[in-house]
């Protein structure tokens, strides 16, 4: 079971931190990831990290502005994403996914579980 948080109302400019809380599991085995789904848009590939081990992988588009990272004691993982510009107006989801190869990180087919999604909403 996979509970994200963290979303909310920012301005352009500011920064938010999604948490990724998982239970249930054992959370080594697997790989986490962010994806997000504007109104009227496909759901989108954000992030992933492999925990063991802390492989990621990151949008070509959102480098540079977005750092997936997970705290395994706590089995959570977390989305911090600055310089936030209104084009980043989403529903973010977490979700969760074992055995996926490097390549596939960022593929949406690759995760089986998801979350509920956390609306992070940027005004200009």
């Amino acid at each position: 079971q996979l509970q994200a948080s963290g979303g909310g109302l920012v301005q352009a400019g500011g920064s938010l931190r999604l948490s990724c809380a998982a239970s249930g599991r054992s959370f080594r085995d697997y790989a986490v990831a962010w994806f997000r789904q504007a109104p009227g848009r496909e759901r989108e590939f954000v992030a992933s990290i492999r925990v063991q081990g802390g492989t990621t992988v990151y949008a070509d588009s959102l480098k540079g502005r977005i750092i997936i990272s997970r705290d395994i004691a706590k089995t959570t993982a977390y989305l911090q994403m600055n310089s936030l510009k209104p084009e980043d107006t989403a529903v973010y989801y977490c979700a969760a996914g074992a055995r996926i190869i490097y390549s596939n990180l960022g593929v949406i087919s690759s995760y089986k579980y998801w979350g509920q999604g956390t609306l992070v909403t940027v005004s200009s």
